[in-house]
């Protein structure tokens, strides 16, 4: 993989999400970030306020997460979720999309969906939504029909999974992900990624980013 141990780091978003996850946890992600040179770090809304402090200049971006885990809440609620995530001080947004309304095949309701987070670009250009499909419970055709609907709805990546459910990221998906979205569209690869083999393998699949809870472990292995 031609990519250097600090071009890698810049493209890792370091995730702490776990319900358990506290206050000298996320204050530990942070300090990883900074010493280890992360593009982002990614936490569940209630510490998003936390992190946006800490990093607050340094250039590390923070991520929120929006309808996690499950993306059943209404687009309502996720676009409100979105606005209060950037007014805390999120620059990206990590939205779990409606899988119920994509298997029924209710592609507005998923495309709707989708756009109530990507409106909260009105309060910043520079915020980037990534949609998380969540690949182990999907067919290949709705893989694939995910990930146009995404594209349509304007938003910047499409991401492979939040890891909790059946599995994660494999080098098969993110490969076909990246055939359908384009060689310009974001494809974040996550969940299972813990080692640099792991991570070189998505990259070369076609990932343009890596999220990840073993961030750390990642960037001491790469070579």
């Amino acid at each position: 993989m031609a990519i250097s141990r600090e071009q890698l780091a810049k493209i890792i978003d370091s995730t702490l999400v776990k319900a358990t996850a506290t206050k000298n946890e996320i204050e530990k992600l942070c300090e990883d970030a900074l010493q280890y040179g992360f593009g982002c770090v990614v936490v569940n809304p209630t510490y998003v306020k936390l992190a946006a402090t800490l990093l607050k200049g340094t250039g590390v971006k923070v991520g929120s997460t929006i309808g996690f885990p499950f993306g059943v809440a209404l687009p309502e609620v996720k676009a409100f979720e979105a606005v209060k995530a950037v007014d805390d001080g999120a620059n990206e947004l990590d939205m779990v999309l409606n899988l119920g309304a994509l298997k029924s095949g209710d592609y507005e309701l998923v495309k709707r969906d989708v756009k109530a987070v990507v409106d909260v670009k009105r309060l910043s250009n520079d915020v980037v939504v990534k949609v998380i499909i969540e690949t182990p419970l999907l067919t290949a055709q709705e893989k694939i029909t995910a990930c146009k609907l995404v594209k349509e709805a304007e938003a910047d990546f499409v991401k492979t999974s939040t890891g909790l459910f059946s599995g994660g990221a494999t080098v098969e998906d993110v490969r076909l992900m990246r055939q359908v979205v384009g060689k310009d569209f974001g494809v974040k690869a996550a969940g299972g990624i813990r080692t640099y083999a792991d991570a070189a393998a998505m990259i070369e699949a076609g990932a343009n980013r890596i999220g990840t809870s073993t961030a750390t472990a990642i960037i001491q292995a790469a070579p």
